[in-house]
């Protein structure tokens, strides 16, 4: 595990937190309960930042989604929850 959120529900940001540094490209992809895509998202980590706060999410529908992060290191799967 390279990443974990802060949180495991959100309203209109999701903040993901770093293990450790890195330089190389990271995405992120919001999918629905139905696997749908809802959202996603390519960043690289700046220098000496341990977290990542992603905005923009007020749009979405209430309800369960799951958080996939992956980089170099590999892929991750995080539920997370959009409440009121």
């Amino acid at each position: 595990m390279f990443a974990q959120i802060k949180e495991a529900f959100f309203t209109d940001s999701l903040t993901i937190e770093w293990k450790k540094p890195t330089s190389n490209p990271l995405k992120f992809v919001l999918k629905n309960d139905k696997g749908e895509i809802c959202s996603a998202f390519e960043t690289t980590q700046p220098a000496n930042q341990k977290y990542f706060s992603w905005r923009g999410l007020n749009d979405l529908p209430y309800g369960r989604y799951f958080l996939e992060l992956s980089n170099v290191e590999g892929d991750q799967l995080l539920k997370v929850v959009k409440r009121v």
